[in-house]
């Protein structure tokens, strides 16, 4: 088990790094001077390289990324020169908010998504799991940004019941928790009634069911146990693809997390910002999968390398 852990956590340091360097690629060769930036377009052409200078910005791009690395190592990412501080501390000062907004989006996912797989499967071919299938699979077809639109102009502007920015009130997490989830919840949905059905095809359902045990037994000990380890993956995934997702949302509901900071900090080339954020999703990501794979070895003892060796 120690073998394993640790080609987890090798893996996941070589993933950290690889999207670190393409992060500190692509925010360099991006168009614009973050010096003309900071100084404004009254400064004068000295000034800008005096402060490219101040900032490493001059240096061949070999040293910057090797001064980079070697901050990142110590958990500096620079100083922000559009908020000022440190950059990982102004990330980890949003970073609630998205959490929040994850947190209640992937409850609305599991708290729907996972009843209505169930019920579809134990409805296949129905009108119910037709009239579940469909609108899953609209959830999923349309974009994003233009559902946040949408709500906001039927429960806000036209119905007025429902906040479309961040106020601080629970309220105010309604929509863009709703928006956020709904692509989601129509994958989740898919996956349990797939799962579902699969199971309820296999020999040890048959066999149970002719020994006479009680349906239900079989079904919520057996079954819904068995399809866990796909769906154990997904949420896992979701969790991340909701703190990455949350860019679009929360430009969308002006939410104050790290995706709308990242989209300011891009537009106003605030490297420090822009990495730090990348690196906090990033990790947030690694780590959900590494918990995916502990859960797979809880929820099934044969994929323990120790018990395949």
């Amino acid at each position: 088990m120690l073998r394993f852990v640790l080609k987890r956590l090798a893996q996941a340091v070589l993933i950290i790094l690889a999207s670190l360097t393409v992060v500190f690629l692509v925010v360099r060769v991006a168009p614009g001077d973050p010096a003309a930036l900071i100084l404004g377009a009254s400064a004068s052409q000295s000034d800008i390289a005096a402060l490219r200078t101040q900032l490493g910005l001059d240096e061949p791009l070999l040293r910057q990324y090797l001064t980079f690395l070697q901050g990142v190592a110590q958990g500096d990412f620079g100083t922000s020169w559009r908020l000022g501080g440190d950059a990982l501390a102004n990330v980890l000062e949003r970073l609630p908010a998205t959490l929040q907004l994850s947190a209640f989006a992937l409850l609305i996912t599991v708290a729907v998504g996972f009843p209505l797989g169930v019920l579809s499967a134990r409805r296949a071919g129905s009108w119910i799991d037709r009239a579940i299938s469909v609108p899953t699979l609209l959830g999923q077809a349309l974009p994003t940004f233009w559902v946040g639109v949408m709500l906001i102009l039927v429960f806000s502007r036209t119905l007025d019941v429902l906040p479309a920015t961040a106020n601080g009130t629970v309220a105010s997490l309604v929509l863009p928790s709703v928006t956020l989830a709904l692509p989601f919840l129509g994958w989740l949905a898919r996956l349990v009634r797939n799962g579902v059905l699969e199971e309820l095809g296999k020999d040890y359902v048959r066999t149970a069911r002719a020994k006479g045990v009680d349906g239900r037994v079989v079904f919520y000990r057996h079954v819904v146990r068995n399809m866990m380890i796909p769906v154990v993956t997904l949420l896992g995934l979701l969790v991340g693809n909701f703190i990455a997702n949350a860019v679009i949302i929360e430009v969308v509901f002006a939410w104050p997390g790290i995706g709308s900071l990242m989209i300011d900090s891009i537009t106003n080339r605030d490297y420090s910002v822009v990495q730090a954020v990348i690196m906090t999703i990033t990790v947030a990501y690694v780590l959900l999968n590494l918990l995916v794979d502990f859960l797979y070895v809880k929820l099934d003892p044969r994929l323990n390398p120790e018990h395949m060796s």
